[in-house]
């Protein structure tokens, strides 16, 4: 039977059991998490099943599943979790050299690899009991709800149009380029219009359902259609499969010479203007005055500020 409405039976503890069983979906996952035991969480479930009057869980044959009602709860109980954490532990300032915050921040595996270190070099340095979470994006990702409901920090991307719903700030502009093997034919000819459209092109998928990245717009602005005869599902992967082959990868030139560190490829200018790739940080209006949000906005910011000032990488004799 539901409690009572006078009752106010819902604390802190049960709203954060709740939130977690029906994103885990397992009292183990979720007593693991909690740091609690099986049957503290088990009897947690049971008075939550009691005061909102649904089973909240129940057993299918590939595990336990939320309920419809469970679902249409989750929103509200993170939403009051992140009301109460702002009321409670939001500090007037905010100390990084003492702090043991945890920041959760989301973004596409393009972003150069080297952003990504310097971060954690400056988190290390200036909040060094602090933890840093890296979300992957993809397609399937709403990461605007995961703002909203506070699974997000922060998300880094390059999208267009940014979401109009949300903060945001430009991190970085980066200069569109081609990379290929240092072996390719075209590493030391350079490469014009009709060799791009006569080359096969390495591909990334789609991170975005809503929305083309800056190359795909351009070309469809263009009426150029490349031969895309390998797509990947991870940036990461392409630089990889360029080594003797004949292929061409298009991509920002930040990332393509963290690779050209690694691996025997040559870096070419495109060969047509493409706008530059524009990295953006984006947050929440309930994150806005937060003096460790604050921080870390800074700490991003100064990443960008660094990328953008270093020397590009020579490009071989013509």
């Amino acid at each position: 039977m539901a409690a009572r409405r006078g009752d106010n039976p819902l604390d802190t503890y049960l709203l954060r059991v709740f939130c977690l069983l029906v994103t885990e979906r397992s009292v183990s996952r979720t007593a693991f998490k909690m740091n609690q035991s099986q049957p503290a969480i088990s009897a947690a479930l049971r008075r939550l099943r009691d005061i909102i009057g649904d089973p909240l869980l129940v057993r299918e044959k590939g595990g336990m599943v939320p309920t419809e009602r469970a679902i249409g709860l989750l929103a509200h109980a993170k939403g009051a979790l992140a009301e109460i954490d702002c009321m409670v532990n939001a500090p007037d300032s905010f100390d990084p050299q003492v702090s043991r915050s945890e920041f959760h921040i989301g973004a596409p595996d393009y972003l150069a690899p080297v952003f990504i270190g310097g971060l954690v070099e400056r988190m290390r340095r200036e909040a060094p009991g602090a933890r840093l979470n890296l979300h992957s994006l993809d397609a399937s990702f709403d990461f605007e709800r995961s703002l909203a409901e506070g699974d997000l920090d922060m998300v880094i991307g390059n999208w267009p149009e940014p979401p109009d719903r949300m903060h945001l700030s430009v991190l970085l502009e980066d200069q569109i380029v081609c990379l290929v093997a240092a072996t390719h034919p075209l590493a030391r000819k350079g490469l014009t219009m009709d060799d791009y459209v006569r080359a096969r092109h390495v591909v990334p998928m789609p991170y975005s359902i809503n929305q083309r990245g800056v190359i795909d717009a351009t070309l469809s602005a263009l009426r150029i259609q490349r031969d895309e005869s390998v797509a990947v599902q991870s940036f990461s992967a392409a630089p990889y499969l360029l080594q003797n082959t004949d292929l061409i990868f298009t991509t920002s030139r930040h990332f393509a010479e963290f690779y050209c560190r690694l691996l025997p490829l040559a870096i070419l200018e495109a060969p047509l203007e493409f706008p530059p790739m524009r990295f953006y940080q984006l947050w929440h209006e309930r994150n806005r005055h937060s003096p460790s949000h604050r921080w870390l906005r800074r700490l991003l910011t100064e990443c960008g500020n660094q990328l953008a000032s270093t020397e590009p990488l020579a490009q071989p004799d013509s």
